[in-house]
């Protein structure tokens, strides 16, 4: 069993990752558990239809009351209507301060449950239990959110869990598309923090098909470059910018074809290429790396579709209404080379040209996504 403990101010926690990490819930925080005077686990439907007896069986040894409050799968629960259900539950079945709350499902599943538990009754505590590869970096960090039609994360809090537990034989059970889009996000660790990592992803031949062990392993690198930049800058001052490296054209990716309509990973790997693309012409070293990154992402069958299927103009409406913007700026995490990202204002029209740049480098893209 992994662990990597994350250590902020006023408050520390720790990721487990393992394929015994829900036993945990009855050893190391069944203390927690059991003092907590109701518990409700916020499960993604698909994940429970397929998953949900591995956590609940850990949790009836204890011999606690809980609830199970199932919501849609994927992007679909990060809505407002769905958000004030959950409260609707949880007041309903007479949650209080002292409730504790249980997120079983992917990255999604996780923003919507902390936004829960950061806002019901002014803040309770919540353990987070990823059921897929991407949520490695949403679940850590204590970033919680829905969604508004007008783009992405728009209404949130930074609300940190109590704990993080990541039960490994559940990834084996993914689906392509999850994987590809979780791995994007380990890609996007690498490529901002160390270059020999970053080589060694790229002429991984087994980048989308990864054996669990080996995901264990680099799911914990991932999380250390995470902690380490959260550590330093927990509410998105400085350095944590920097995780959102291929994010501000890769949540307009997202916004464009619909939440859920494309994988935030790979709406994330198409927003990588844009970001190289524009590193280069900043001053990006070495050169060549943004092609290499856009035949690395066709070759593990990402799609680059939505560029050559929707205009500029779809994409920079959300653009402007990014987090990250400032009024009249679009703020972009570059790279310098591997390794070595800082943010940039740039231009509406300086990315009109990076846009048509990467689709004519993406050519007729030819995978279904």
């Amino acid at each position: 069993m992994a662990k990597l403990t994350v250590k902020i101010p006023e408050h520390e926690y720790d990721v487990h990752i393992g394929d015994q990490a829900y036993d945990l819930l009855t050893t190391v925080y069944g203390d927690q558990l059991k003092k907590a005077d109701q518990i409700c686990i916020i499960a993604d439907e698909k994940v429970a239809d397929l998953h949900l007896d591995k956590l609940t069986n850990a949790i009836q040894t204890l011999g606690v009351k809980f609830f199970v409050k199932v919501v849609p799968p994927g992007e679909a629960c990060k809505t407002s209507s769905v958000f004030f259900d959950c409260h609707s539950f949880l007041l309903q079945n007479h949650f209080t301060r002292n409730s504790l709350l249980l997120a079983f499902g992917g990255g999604a599943c996780g923003d919507l449950t902390g936004f829960v538990a950061a806002t019901f009754m002014r803040g309770i505590a919540y353990i987070q239990c990823p059921t897929t590869i991407l949520a490695h970096d949403s679940a850590v960090g204590g970033k919680t959110a829905i969604n508004m039609p007008e783009g992405k994360n728009m209404v949130g809090s930074f609300h940190q869990p109590a704990a993080v537990l990541f039960h490994t034989p559940i990834l084996e059970t993914l689906p392509p598309r999850e994987i590809r889009s979780g791995m994007a996000e380990l890609l996007k660790h690498a490529l901002i923090s160390d270059g020999a990592w970053s080589e060694e992803l790229l002429d991984n031949k087994q980048f989308v098909s990864p054996s669990v062990e080996w995901l264990s392993v680099e799911l914990i690198k991932g999380i250390q470059v995470k902690a380490k930049i959260v550590e330093e800058d927990q509410f998105e001052h400085s350095s944590r910018k920097f995780l959102n490296f291929g994010h501000t054209f890769g949540h307009g990716v997202e916004a464009v074809c619909g939440f859920g309509g494309l994988s935030h990973g790979e709406c994330v790997m198409i927003g990588m290429a844009f970001s190289l693309i524009l590193s280069e012409r900043h001053g990006l070293q070495p050169i060549g790396l943004a092609d290499r990154l856009i035949g690395f992402a066709q070759r593990c069958s990402y799609t680059f579709k939505p560029i050559h299927e929707n205009s500029f103009g779809s994409f920079l409406d959300y653009m402007k209404k990014d987090k990250k913007s400032t009024y009249g700026d679009l703020n972009f995490v570059l790279l310098q080379e591997i390794g070595h990202p800082y943010v940039k204002s740039v231009s509406e029209e300086e990315c009109k040209i990076v846009f048509e740049e990467l689709k004519n480098r993406t050519g007729a893209d030819r995978n279904d996504g």
